[in-house]
């Protein structure tokens, strides 16, 4: 089975990603959610990040350190490390506190110093309020942020035309890479007749908030 594919089936084992009717963060009511902090034992995250792994490795991106955003993007760092060096490419990495340390070693920072070329590990991109935060922290270090890896790309408006990760692609100049898309999944659910029922609203909420270049 294609990766992606094989991701969207994976999600769908896990019960991360569900369907329904879920309010997000645009107040849009979208028949479908993903949620990452559900990857809520061993075995499960372990998967997510040989995913995560993979996905940086598909990338090309030359990288030099990785970074996860607190709080979600902490898990899948430590993780996407530890698979990546599993896979023969061992990288440091570093997460940030919410709240600087002001005791011990201090600062905002907890792992390895941000250095050369920083990708950032998260699970989603919504308002790319977490990302924009992340690159000005890697900047002030002295890094140079070279993209952003992700689970899932909603493709879907923002209040304008583009989409979150094309804000981010366009405002950083940095590449997203997201394990899977929008487009990943309306194709796997046409692939089995038992999802039909949710393609059709998917389908049906995409025409109606998805970005124009959707293929």
């Amino acid at each position: 089975m294609d990766f992606h594919l094989e991701f969207i089936e994976f999600i769908l084992a896990s019960k991360a990603l569900r369907f329904g009717e879920f309010k997000i963060k645009s107040g849009r009511l979208s028949p479908y959610f993903f949620n990452a902090g559900l990857f809520d034992d061993g075995h499960r995250l372990d998967r997510l990040s040989q995913f995560y792994a993979r996905a940086v490795l598909e990338s090309g991106i030359s990288v030099d350190t990785l970074f996860g955003p607190a709080y979600k993007g902490i898990p899948l760092v430590v993780g996407c490390a530890i698979a990546l060096a599993r896979s023969g490419k061992n990288l440091p990495y570093a997460f940030n506190r919410k709240e600087a340390k002001d005791h011990g070693e201090g600062g905002m920072l907890v792992g390895a110093p941000l250095s050369g070329n920083v990708l950032i590990i998260d699970d989603v991109i919504s308002a790319g309020t977490s990302v924009r935060e992340s690159i000005d922290l890697i900047r002030a270090a002295g890094a140079t942020p070279c993209g952003v890896v992700i689970a899932l790309d909603r493709m879907e408006r923002g209040m304008r035309e583009l989409s979150a990760v094309q804000e981010v692609q366009r405002d950083f100049g940095v590449p997203v890479v997201a394990i899977a898309t929008l487009n990943d999944l309306t194709t796997y659910l046409r692939g089995h007749p038992d999802f039909k029922t949710h393609e059709t609203r998917i389908l049906r909420y995409r025409q109606e908030y998805g970005i124009e270049n959707l293929d």
